[in-house]
């Protein structure tokens, strides 16, 4: 396990915490007069992977970097990376019900990671890598598992998806250097060799679902 951590950068500043809700339908937010947003909150390997391409994503407001699932509040990066928080690497997103669906969202997650290795996403390994759904509501959990079902039924994979489904808990974003990673770094060898591959695998399967 290691720390893909930039010259200059620092993960000792503590992330912000964000508490979600454990009501029903807390991954829904109404505001008169503004869009109806709902929230999503994902792990499949390095968090730049992932939000380099929800950023991409018809419907997808925003997308931020951070930690969920371990057990020590306002976790680091290189206390993430050491593998003993528990914390996964994830990215938040909130997008328009109206435009992307849950659903949607879940089809991409499928596409641009491997969910049958566990603990690992290519040389990524370590339990901050694991393929995992947070979910926010019981239908966010209940689509969730019907799309793994679907998934492992149609034998796309040599082995059966590990990803797992587990509610939401608190999210921490990450330190400011890891949001928009890839937007920022393009020449960084991580973004040419991973990230970049990711995003045009993503570009190619759902190219009308493309913002631009």
């Amino acid at each position: 396990m290691y720390c893909k951590i930039p010259p200059g950068a620092t993960s000792r500043r503590n992330p912000t915490e964000i508490h979600m809700s454990d009501t029903a339908n807390s991954n829904t937010t109404a505001v008169p007069g503004a869009v109806a947003t709902a929230v999503a909150t994902l792990g499949g390997g390095c968090f730049w992977c992932l939000e380099a391409v929800y950023d991409e994503l018809k419907g997808v407001i925003s997308v931020e970097s951070g930690y969920m699932g371990g057990k020590n509040p306002n976790p680091t990066y290189e206390q993430v990376c050491g593998g003993n928080t528990g914390h996964a690497e994830v990215v938040q997103i909130t997008y328009d019900p109206a435009v992307v669906s849950f659903v949607n969202l879940l089809d991409v997650f499928f596409v641009i990671h491997d969910p049958t290795t566990l603990n690992r996403q290519g040389n990524d390994q370590g339990t901050q890598y694991r393929s995992a759904i947070f979910y926010h509501s019981p239908e966010q959990k209940n689509e969730a598992e019907q799309i793994i079902a679907r998934l492992n039924g149609a034998n796309l994979w040599r082995s059966p998806i590990v990803t797992e489904v587990t509610p939401a808990g608190v999210f921490y974003i990450a330190e400011g250097y890891h949001q928009e990673y890839f937007a920022n770094n393009p020449g960084a060898g991580y973004c040419q060799f991973v990230v970049a591959p990711k995003v045009a695998k993503f570009r190619k399967h759902f190219l009308a679902q493309l913002k631009k």
